[in-house]
């Protein structure tokens, strides 16, 4: 009597994904992220995104279409969290000058703990952003953090903490490139100075001074000029 052909076996792992698309596209973005931040985005494979995602070419063409639409989706994933992340800093519910050191303090920290995100910015910062540009999602993903800030930079003004006129984009993109810069160079930074900037007590130091530079920037000083408009284009000459 002939033998039944056996079925082939199903992984349940494999099942599990196909019945959850989101969780597909969650892991399909995890790995790629990973991918792209080690070999950038010319360098990236996509098989070994679907590999690490436990998952098929042909499901990560699905969900993306191509690599360079996967490149776009993987930062917008990684923008997204950051974004996510600042929110729970409720830097509304305390005092002007609190606010901003916890959004200096997070963006140092987060920084550190992700160096995924300065590596997946200085990818695309080689493709001068053409993803980012080509982005339906990541204008808005941006503005509430700019908002937030202006209100903080509002209420400081208003109780008499800080300078009036300061430009709440500015001021983030400062933020951002005194932890960014730092971080980004700290090998080359080290070789030139002779000195490790990544030792635990350097990162606090470095730290404390970008607190330091961005409250004394804000702070209300009597009599402080103030280079904005057609002044300020005096000393770009």
């Amino acid at each position: 009597m002939a033998r039944a052909a056996k079925k082939p076996a199903v992984r349940p792992a494999a099942t599990r994904r196909a019945r959850d698309p989101e969780r597909t596209r969650t892991s399909i973005l995890d790995a790629a992220t990973r991918e792209f931040a080690r070999h950038g985005l010319g360098g990236a494979r996509v098989d070994r995104i679907a590999e690490r995602a436990g998952a098929n070419k042909r499901m990560l063409y699905y969900y993306f279409g191509d690599k360079d639409t996967l490149f776009r989706a993987v930062l917008e994933h990684v923008y997204g969290r950051i974004r996510a992340a600042e929110q729970q800093l409720r830097l509304l519910d305390v005092p002007p000058a609190e606010g901003v050191r916890r959004l200096v303090e997070f963006t140092w920290q987060y920084y550190l703990a992700h160096p995924e995100f300065i590596t997946l910015l200085n990818s695309e910062n080689l493709h001068r952003a053409r993803h980012l540009r080509r982005s339906r999602h990541i204008g808005a993903m941006n503005s509430p953090l700019i908002a937030t800030l202006s209100e903080i930079l509002e209420r400081g003004a208003a109780a008499g903490a800080f300078r009036r006129g300061v430009d709440p984009l500015q001021l983030y993109v400062s933020i951002a490139a005194l932890a960014y810069f730092f971080l980004s160079n700290n090998q080359t930074l080290s070789a030139v100075f002779g000195r490790d900037l990544a030792t635990p007590a350097a990162r606090a130091e470095r730290l404390a001074h970008m607190i330091d530079v961005v409250l004394g920037y804000l702070a209300a000083a009597p009599g402080r000029p103030r280079l904005t408009g057609a002044r300020a284009g005096r000393y770009l000459d």
